[in-house]
């Protein structure tokens, strides 16, 4: 039986990699702090440790090997570097978790391709997760897996990731503002954003680990959404009108906010065979089913 190891699985699209794993025949290990529950049971091991600590924790994996090992929590060049002294001989793929934000804000209708970030050419920095913003720690982590790992590596660079369980309610704000007829700040109601969803995601880094590719790429939902769109969405939901502002303050400012269109390529994950959504179609559908969750006054 094929075994696979999961580094941060027990919440959001984790959740669906993990069910994506069980349901191809995979012995599933997922390795955790243990401070949240997860809904497997007995259909998965577990392996309680903190990924801060992982050097300490080394002495858990010592006896093991996986045929993939998937990580969702990396942050930093030291955390890249310690993962690699830990599981150096223990795997034969690492699929990493990255961001679309290895990209800076923007580059129009066009959406970026993978080139555009060459992590192998990128000047590694050392240090931990708090000595660099989220976007640079995504980008320290790349370069740090592809120019010192000994195993194959494949970095995901996701969009924002939508969903039920989405643990941030960054797209539940949005709900909840309008819905309970509250100021949003936008910058630019016109920039364009592209998002993928929990379940695509979870399932998009099971196939991708599967596949033989190695190196970055881009995975997001087909098509592009406008952020008035996005709220002209949700008024319908909500039948209530939206009060946008140009004014920012500590209450209004949409997590969303962006200055000007940016969007990635999905182009190369589709050539390989990936099938994506389409986020026009399931968008409106989870505005519809997040709406039944939110607070509204």
């Amino acid at each position: 039986m094929r075994k696979a190891l999961v580094l941060g699985g027990t919440k959001f699209f984790g959740v669906h990699l993990v069910e994506a794993l069980l349901d191809k025949g995979f012995e599933v290990t997922i390795a955790t702090r243990g401070n949240s529950s997860d809904p497997f049971s007995t259909r998965v091991n577990r392996i309680i440790c903190d990924r801060l600590n992982l050097v300490e924790s080394k002495d858990l994996f010592i006896n093991e090997k996986w045929d993939i090992i998937f990580d969702q929590i990396c942050y930093s060049s030291q955390e890249a570097m310690n993962a690699i002294e830990v599981f150096k001989d223990k795997t034969n793929k690492y699929v990493f978790t990255s961001s679309k934000s290895v990209y800076d804000e923007g580059n129009g209708e066009v959406g970026y391709v993978e080139d555009d970030f060459i992590p192998t050419e990128y000047k590694i920095i050392e240090g931990p997760k708090e000595d660099f913003s989220y976007n640079e720690g995504k980008r320290q982590a790349e370069a740090v897996f592809f120019q010192k790992a000994p195993f194959p590596v494949v970095a995901v660079r996701f969009p924002i990731v939508i969903g039920l369980n989405d643990y941030t309610d960054r797209l539940n704000f949005h709900i909840e503002k309008i819905a309970n007829q509250e100021e949003i700040h936008l910058i630019n109601p016109d920039a364009c954003m592209d998002f993928i969803s929990e379940e695509e995601a979870g399932q998009f880094l099971a196939w991708v680990g599967l596949s033989d590719f190695t190196g970055p790429i881009n995975a997001t939902s087909n098509g592009k959404v406008k952020l008035s769109e996005l709220i002209s969405i949700i008024e319908d939901k909500t039948t209530t009108t939206a009060i946008i502002s140009s004014v920012p303050n500590e209450n209004n400012v949409s997590p969303y906010n962006i200055a000007q269109t940016w969007l990635i390529s999905n182009e190369k994950a589709i050539s390989l065979g990936y099938e994506f959504r389409d986020l026009g179609e399931y968008l409106p559908i989870l505005i519809e089913e997040a709406l039944k969750k939110v607070q509204i006054a």
